[in-house]
């Protein structure tokens, strides 16, 4: 399996001796599996098996679905009032003169048949045909959309895989070189914890030796950067993992990538080598790199 992205678009047409259609299906990133779908509700059923289809296929992703109707057949273009939605428009436009009124502004009220152009008051009529037969159809048409859309998730899943896997040598290389530069400071701090102490015994009459020493000792353990390079050469490991596994890892990555960058945060803190230290920034910059593209993860 290969990743995911959560970015996609698929569309669709077709027609029947009564009705043509279109579909539109596309998704953006989010934290869950949010679906907003936009079906002619006379077609019974349909917009339940769409959201089971899709709740089946995918993890995450805002997903928007739309499915616009027409019918084709001679004398069957009528059209009927949504009375719900000229309610809303009745409403609102009244509540737009009193405003009007209000602030001292004069509104032409709106006729009749401009009010019958608002999105959705006006719409094809089904008539008094059997949905049942559209709705087969249409389901068909569905597994092969969502077959389409899926396929897009992974040919971006897969441009976002070869994007990370990049990021993640980059990664491992600059560990490498924060362990050779630690090593390098080390031999420095070895060298200048032994001049402070030797400065601190010639100031301090009476003074243990071995308090002091232990006290310049836990001095450098905390500055050793040691368990930082293991834990990120660590995540390194459990992030290839992840695009090896493939499928909806992205909740686990986006996690993964918090790790990535406290422990970047740590090394360069502790850090006291300006070797290390652009070592550690260059770090954070490829940990916000790779964080951004772990977003479109499904």
């Amino acid at each position: 399996m290969t990743i995911r992205s959560m970015t996609a678009f698929a569309s669709a047409q077709g027609s029947s001796d009564q009705h043509s259609w279109s579909w539109e299906l596309r998704s953006v990133n989010a934290k869950g599996l949010d679906l907003r779908l936009r079906v002619p509700d006379w077609l019974e059923g349909l917009e339940n098996l769409i959201r089971s289809t899709l709740g089946k296929a995918l993890a995450r992703g805002n997903v928007s679905l739309t499915l616009r109707i027409s019918r084709i057949e001679d004398g069957a273009g009528q059209m009927q009032v949504n009375a719900a939605i000229l309610q809303s428009v009745i409403k609102s436009l009244a509540e737009t003169q009193s405003i009007a009124k209000q602030n001292r502004v004069e509104i032409r009220p709106a006729s009749a048949a401009e009010v019958l152009t608002f999105k959705g008051v006006l719409e094809q009529s089904a008539g008094g045909d059997d949905p049942a037969p559209l709705v087969a159809v249409l389901s068909k048409e569905l597994e092969t959309l969502v077959a389409e859309f899926v396929q897009m998730r992974e040919a971006e899943g897969a441009a976002l895989a070869q994007i990370l896997n990049s990021q993640l040598e980059q990664v491992a290389a600059l560990t490498a070189q924060a362990g050779e530069r630690a090593e390098e400071r080390k031999l420095k701090m070895a060298e200048t914890l032994k001049a402070n102490l030797a400065r601190v015994m010639d100031n301090a009459d009476g003074a243990d030796p071995d308090r002091v020493a232990q006290e310049l000792a836990l001095i450098a353990v905390k500055a050793d950067v040691t368990e930082e390079l293991d834990r990120l050469g660590a995540h390194v490991t459990a992030a290839r993992d992840l695009l090896a596994k493939g499928g909806a890892v992205g909740r686990k990555f986006d996690f993964l990538m918090q790790e990535f960058n406290r422990e970047a945060n740590t090394l360069c803190s502790k850090a006291q080598h300006s070797a290390l230290t652009a070592v550690g920034l260059e770090l954070k910059t490829v940990i916000d790199q790779m964080r951004e593209q772990v977003q479109n993860i499904e």
